[in-house]
């Protein structure tokens, strides 16, 4: 009788430290409604990956074709990784979110993830372009709604989303513009976008070069205002009843009148190169427009207040130069190349030491700053290169192509403090 009372209580004490561990741990990545901590913010950030497209099937790709899908959940298990970026979003070519078939295999993919790890949080992007592809789009009742504006029956316009001095407009060629955030126009297709994002479970988004889409509000006035509309959405849409909200901040945040209108900033990495040393680089403080000890602190949207916003720094993409791999340090490209496909043009043996450089540099000189970790991004080469969505996963049989970028990350995360 008392060996059995001594299992029972063993067993309830044991009982109580896995649910204890659990608790601590469920803990670490909670957030509701009325915002999220300081603390659990960070904890995501420090497990933010680049996966870009995660969500996307491939008839619906904006860069590269997509491959090898089931190893990349795969590797997301493997590593926890818990804030997946750029997982879904649409660079032009906007009719093709009319097609069910473009959201639903997201929606489904979330939900299959979520099955497994109910703390993961997808990132959408919503990005500083609109083509004339946008007049095809019906405007949902709900997107005027969120707005405040009486609903009509009616498709987007993109000519109402124009700058009226022709600003930015024809910026990414012929009918495919920057749209102006003071056109109520704007408003109402970025409400439907990020809307769109938040209905089926995304749970952060990356609003792009605001600055660019600000180009008449310089004092960030309309985007607070839109911006306050879309967390209210987002209070009454999403999964948990917040959505983190983050975007391209070169002046340093989009603070007004003391209060930060984002959750947390981010932005490129910024390499500099050492012209003497073929395709190395280093980061360094200040260097041309990098963001290290310039992100702006303030009251944050949970509540909390800081003097400088934790923030995301990332491999960035954007094309080539006109002399890839010729050295020159007042360009914001790393031997001719952006950020990522420069990363990708390294031998397996220095792009490993770089990323844990990278990682261990921000730890010294920015105790705000985060390496987004890169696993997958459209790599461009040039000439007799197609572009390319690179793979970050352990290569195998099930991801030939792998670059073995995973065994670093795993290494960086499990050594960490």
């Amino acid at each position: 009788m008392r060996l059995h009372r001594l299992a029972i209580c063993l067993s309830i004490s044991i009982w109580g430290v896995i649910t204890a561990c659990h608790e601590q741990t469920s803990q670490k990545y909670t957030f509701d409604r009325s915002g999220i901590s300081r603390e659990v913010l960070e904890n995501y950030l420090s497990r933010a990956v680049t996966l870009t497209e995660f969500l996307i099937e491939n008839p619906f790709y904006n860069d590269a074709p997509l491959s090898d899908k089931e190893d990349d959940i795969r590797m997301l298990k493997a590593l926890k990784a818990k804030f997946i970026g750029r997982a879904i979003y649409r660079w032009g070519r906007e009719h093709l979110i009319a097609d069910t078939a473009f959201w639903n295999p997201a929606r489904r993919l979330m939900e299959r993830m979520h099955r497994y790890d109910p703390e993961m949080i997808f990132q959408a992007a919503v990005f500083e372009i609109v083509t004339t592809r946008v007049d095809s789009i019906e405007i949902p009742e709900w997107s005027f709604s969120a707005l405040g504006i009486p609903y009509e029956k009616r498709h987007f316009c993109y000519e109402k989303m124009l700058n009226r001095e022709g600003k930015f407009v024809n910026h990414w060629g012929e009918g495919a513009s920057v749209p102006d955030i003071t056109q109520q126009e704007t408003q109402l297709w970025l409400m439907f976008l990020a809307g769109s994002y938040i209905r089926i479970g995304c749970e952060a988004i990356h609003w792009g070069q605001v600055s660019l889409i600000g180009m008449n509000d310089p004092d960030f006035h309309t985007w607070r205002d839109f911006l306050e509309k879309a967390r209210t959405f987002a209070r009454q849409n999403s999964r948990r009843g917040w959505v983190l909200f983050d975007a391209h901040t070169p002046t340093g945040g989009m603070i007004v009148e003391g209060k930060s209108l984002l959750d947390f900033n981010s932005f490129p990495l910024r390499i500099k190169e050492i012209p003497e040393k073929p395709l190395h680089g280093i980061l360094q403080k200040p260097y041309l427009d990098a963001l290290y000890g310039r992100s702006k602190g303030g009251t944050t949207p949970s509540g909390w207040s800081c003097e400088s916003l934790p923030y995301l720094v990332e491999f960035d993409n954007f094309g080539i130069s006109a002399h890839p791999g010729v050295a020159d340090t007042a360009s914001h490209f790393i031997w001719g190349y952006d950020e990522i496909s420069w990363f990708c043009k390294l031998d397996e043996e220095y792009r490993d030491y770089w990323l844990h450089y990278a990682y261990e540099w921000l730890r010294e000189n920015d105790p705000n700053a985060f390496l987004q970790m890169p696993l997958s991004r459209v790599v461009t080469w040039g000439k007799g290169h197609p572009n390319f969505l690179f793979k970050g996963n352990n290569r195998s049989e099930a991801c030939p192509e792998g670059m073995n970028i995973e065994k670093s990350v795993a290494d960086i995360w499990t050594n960490q403090p």
